[in-house]
């Protein structure tokens, strides 16, 4: 048996039929064709694959798992007679030799699908849950590529990435502060900041021309569909 997954969900493909291989990931589906035959999904971060029981015993370990369930599944990488072109793994399936059940999932709340309807509340108690879904995974991925291809930018344009204190003085800015009391001085708050600005400034005088940063920045503000208590900024300045 082998220790670790050897592939993503998302990596296989028809360069790879004929491998032995493992797969780990949360049960998406299964659909039965016959008592000997039934195709299931597999899914993680990264994508899904096609895994295929061929044996009674086999087609009725997958109809017992919930689904949701966090599941290995060893096997043979084959090309599949039905192709699905719209998926990056579409032209193979996985013949099922080995099935583990890692954690077995109750009923889940609300279908792990695209641009759910679920209400937010639910999706909120439920985060673990919400961000299995792709198109919020893809929106984590975008935002990591973009914050990594604004560091590459700035950085080959002789920009410096300096970090900037996230405790200080309150300063007069356009909404209210986020407070954090202080332990050693009673009575005394530190402030989250709103803008590095007066950092930036400081760093101006000091004669670092060149400076950038995505920084974290804190607004005591009513929630509007583009603004959150806490959001990135990107600031930078040069001369």
């Amino acid at each position: 048996m082998m220790q670790n997954r050897t592939h993503t969900c998302g990596e296989l493909r028809l360069s790879d039929a004929g491998k032995a291989v493992k797969i780990c990931g949360w049960l998406e589906n299964v659909r039965e064709v016959g008592a000997e035959l039934a195709f299931a999904v597999v899914r993680d971060f990264y994508g899904t694959t096609q895994v295929v029981a061929e044996t009674p015993e086999m087609v009725n370990t997958f109809k017992a798992i919930t689904k949701e369930s966090t599941i290995s599944v060893e096997g043979t990488v084959r090309e599949r007679d039905s192709k699905n072109p719209k998926l990056p793994t579409g032209d193979i399936e996985l013949e099922v030799l080995e099935l583990r059940v890692l954690a077995k999932s109750e009923t889940p709340p609300f279908e792990i699908v695209e641009n759910s309807n679920v209400k937010e509340d639910t999706r909120l108690k439920y985060r673990y849950l919400d961000l299995r879904r792709p198109d919020l995974q893809r929106n984590l991925i975008l935002k990591s590529r973009v914050m990594q291809l604004t560091r590459s930018f700035f950085t080959n344009e002789g920009f410096l990435e300096i970090e900037t204190p996230m405790l200080g003085k309150s300063t007069p800015e356009g909404a209210r502060d986020y407070l954090v009391p202080s332990r050693v001085q009673e009575g005394k708050f530190y402030a989250l900041p709103q803008s590095p600005q007066l950092f930036k400034q400081i760093l101006m005088c000091s004669g670092c021309d060149r400076y950038f940063q995505i920084a974290k920045c804190f607004r005591d503000e009513d929630l509007r569909a583009d603004r959150q208590p806490d959001l990135h900024r990107l600031t930078w300045n040069f001369l």
